[in-house]
């Protein structure tokens, strides 16, 4: 089975996620000035948001790549607990294994970001372990849910709810009904997660708990194969940033997966990316070097992008195309859209829309892309789906059809997201994308200019731009037909 067909699996896979339930709170501002009460920076919030963190990330990644997820974890009593619950029951999450704890708080990260810079994370947590009460009420819907699922994935934040008593409990269970357990360890002492099948620190983690300084591949190895000759665990798979990872397993040489270079926005939660595709591939049927390899790759995607994210399947499937072919990753549909529109604007890009039928691509159609591409960061091309293009050109029309309409567009070097729309959705896209411009040719007025209102309503405005070819997709097709006949 290839690599992509794991993924084309995913949707048919079904997770137990246990540990550490968290909210992640960004707060996104801008810095023009120094405190007058101390040298720190005054940060203008502009923008806040609450997102799942901790095993949570891993529960939202593993919904986004297409699986199901029951999850066991501990939250407290108040308007955070409950806000946590709410946010995994809206993506379909099985929320009947997490626990509500009546004086523990809920964890909440707080990150504060100025002009797109990290500069300060607020910690609300408590990380004494869970009462005796609640631990045995975790393990018993641990082990209820966990004969239906299809792997186990154990999320340790060292918040208190991953104890001995509970992995044990887990692993016991987990071995009954053959069911893998892969875990995210946290701390220095490994031997509570002995009985796992698979272990994934980072080689920060894995140097400490193996009191070896990790220098270079040596130091590394002689810490890999330490912590298996030490531990009752099947496969230790030790995660190295940039340099990729690396699978130890008894018996077998190290095996390293070198990771692609990509310009890095965010490293949090990249590990609950690898532990989310590791067991979404796993409980898929892949081997663990494939599995692994799916993990490094979508790693490599997620610290590209701001704050704590995710990623589609079919992000992942792009992600092992070949670097020319750009068309599966700026083909966008329309669901697609709102996460993407949120992360260009948490990287400050200025964003551009044009919209129109582009039948037939011709050097008009180039220099509008040209020019509108121009007047912004980020250019979306919206092209009409062939129903639109016929009610609005008549029979015959389209020539092209819309999937190869958007195999042409995504060629272009100054058009950087392609999506299909049907005209009657028009006011729809402008409210998903919000542009901060959008482009016509020079062959409209302004006022003429369909969807002109709701982008300025919405702080954006709209730009003519001079086209001096005189043609048109109708004349050069009326042409050929003339020509032909």
């Amino acid at each position: 089975m290839t690599l992509t067909e794991n993924i084309s699996r995913f949707s048919q896979c079904r997770v137990l996620v246990v540990g550490d339930l968290m909210i992640d709170h960004y707060v996104w501002g801008e810095v023009d000035r120094i405190s007058p009460e101390a040298p720190v920076q005054v940060v203008n919030v502009r923008s806040e948001e609450d997102t799942l963190g901790g095993c949570g990330n891993v529960v939202n990644n593993i919904v986004a790549l297409g699986g199901s997820v029951a999850v066991a974890g501990v939250v407290g009593s108040g308007r955070y607990g409950q806000l946590l619950i709410e946010r995994l029951r809206t993506l379909g999450v099985d929320v009947e294994g997490v626990i509500r704890e009546p004086e523990r708080p809920t964890t909440r990260k707080t990150r504060i970001f100025a002009s797109n810079q990290h500069v300060v994370r607020i910690d609300r947590e408590s990380r004494e372990r869970v009462s005796k009460e609640t631990l045995e009420k975790l393990a018993a819907e641990a082990e209820k849910k966990l004969p239906a699922s299809d792997v186990v994935l154990i999320s340790d934040y060292g918040k208190g709810v991953v104890t001995r008593e509970l992995l044990r409990r887990i692993c016991d269970c987990a071995r009954k009904h053959g069911k893998i357990t892969i875990a995210d360890p946290k701390g220095m002492d490994f031997a509570k997660y002995s009985g796992v099948d698979v272990l994934t620190p980072n080689k920060k983690e894995a140097g400490l708990a193996a009191a070896i300084d990790i220098s270079d591949d040596d130091t590394l190895h002689n810490a890999g194969e330490k912590l298996l000759d030490s531990l009752a665990i099947e496969m230790l798979l030790v995660t190295c940033g940039k340099d990729g990872m690396v699978l130890f397993k008894r018996g077998a040489r190290p095996y390293r997966i070198p990771a692609k270079a990509r310009q890095v926005y965010e490293v949090s939660g990249a590990g609950d990316t690898v532990a989310a595709v590791l067991g979404l591939a796993v409980a898929a049927g892949a081997n663990l070097r494939d599995a692994a390899a799916l993990a490094n790759t979508a790693a490599g995607v997620v610290v590209g992008k701001v704050g704590t994210a995710t990623l589609s399947q079919k992000e992942l499937e792009a992600a092992f195309k070949p670097s020319g072919d750009r068309t599966v990753s700026k083909y966008k549909q329309f669901h697609d859209l709102p996460v993407l529109v949120q992360e260009l604007r948490k990287k400050g890009k200025k964003i551009v829309l044009t919209n129109g039928c582009f039948d037939l691509l011709h050097a008009g159609h180039v220099m509008l892309f040209s020019a509108s591409k121009q007047l912004g960061d980020v250019l979306f091309v919206a092209t009409d789906d062939d129903d639109s293009v016929r009610a609005l050109k008549g029979p015959g029309r389209p020539v092209i059809q819309a999937r190869e309409r958007v195999r042409v567009l995504c060629a272009l070097d100054s058009v950087d997201y392609v999506v299909i729309f049907s005209s009657g959705r028009l006011k729809d896209l402008i409210r998903t994308i919000r542009p901060d411009v959008l482009t016509k040719g020079s062959n409209y007025d302004s006022e003429e200019v369909a969807g002109r209102e709701l982008v300025e309503t919405l702080g954006g405005r709209v730009a003519l731009v001079p086209i001096s070819e005189d043609t048109s997709s109708t004349r050069i097709i009326s042409n050929i037909r003339n020509t032909m006949d």
